[in-house]
């Protein structure tokens, strides 16, 4: 009997379908778009190897917005996600109506807006970015004088303003599990493991990144774990991360940052509840009966385009 990942395969391959995976989906998942030629990356590197693959059919397995940018990136190809419910709190904190409401009280500002966004407010915006590339376009944009409308997380939003000094008007949005780190129990961790390096993602609030030796993207902490020399790291992001750590790094010790705090059920339960959504099961639902099917309008493709290409055409 043929185990499901057998399944996946055989189905990938019989519809020209590619599977695309997050960082912080579950292993076997990871594992399994490796193997079968797709990538394990964050999600504008998902939807860039979607874009350039020779696939009829991309099945994402991430959250929405994930898929949505796969789309904007590849409209002629059919993009599958594994889960209409797996969403994103930053992408549910920016409703396309109040975020446009937002943006024309403000029309002399810029506006850039995190990839962790929907296709609507990718096209409102006039720059998509990453956590890794965000610095750097705003650097740029504050060379050219240029005041910044800045959303949807005010935390990455306020680590950006205090590193470039820029004028930036943030939205007040947060990712679930970043904000959910907390900067007493870091530190007690600390005084645990003296030896240990901290890597931060910079969606957490701004005492847990003034806690870090590390912070940036998830590109940037998985290279951190794999080239310095520190033995044992805590790390604060999504704990599907590990899975990659451990694969480029196996012999080192990993630490879940805490999240602990008044009402805390568990010591640290730093897990995205709708990238757990992502399963074998509906992996294999997707491939064989086209479920999911991300379907933007044309008008909002065209716009959120050019946002997201100014990105990918932008050098230092």
């Amino acid at each position: 009997m043929l185990s499901i990942q057998e399944k996946i395969k055989t189905a990938l391959k019989a519809h020209n379908a590619i599977l695309v995976a997050h960082y912080y989906v579950d292993a076997k998942l990871q594992t399994l778009a490796e193997e079968t030629g797709g990538i394990v990356s964050d999600s504008l590197e998902m939807a860039r190897f979607s874009q350039n693959c020779d696939a009829d059919i991309i099945i994402v397995a991430g959250v929405k917005f994930m898929g949505e940018t796969a789309k904007i990136l590849s409209p002629e190809k059919t993009v599958l996600i594994l889960d209409d419910n797996a969403t994103c709190s930053l992408d549910e904190d920016c409703p396309i109506d109040e975020f446009s409401k937002f943006c024309d009280e403000h029309s002399n500002r810029t506006v850039v807006v995190y990839a962790n966004t929907s296709a609507q407010v990718k096209a409102k915006a006039d720059w998509v970015v990453t956590s890794g590339s965000a610095l750097n376009v705003v650097k740029y944009l504050k060379d050219k004088g240029k005041k910044i409308l800045w959303a949807p997380d005010k935390h990455l939003g306020n680590y950006v303003k205090n590193k470039t000094g820029v004028d930036m008007l943030l939205w007040q949005g947060a990712c679930l599990v970043h904000e959910r780190f907390k900067a007493k129990a870091l530190i007690q961790l600390q005084n645990i493991y003296p030896e240990a390096a901290t890597l931060v993602h910079p969606e957490s609030p701004q005492e847990v990144v003034d806690l870090a030796d590390v912070i940036g993207s998830t590109t940037t902490l998985i290279n951190a774990v794999k080239n310095r020399k520190e033995q044992t790291f805590i790390v604060a992001t999504d704990n599907g991360i590990f899975h990659k750590m451990h694969e480029v790094a196996p012999n080192k010790k990993l630490i879940e940052a805490p999240t602990m705090g008044e009402s805390a059920d568990c010591e640290s339960c730093a897990h995205c509840q709708w990238m757990a959504m992502n399963t074998l099961d509906n992996c294999l639902d997707a491939i064989q009966n086209k479920t999911h099917e991300i379907i933007i309008d044309q008008s909002i493709v065209i716009q959120a385009k050019k946002s997201i290409h100014k990105l990918l055409n932008f050098t230092i």
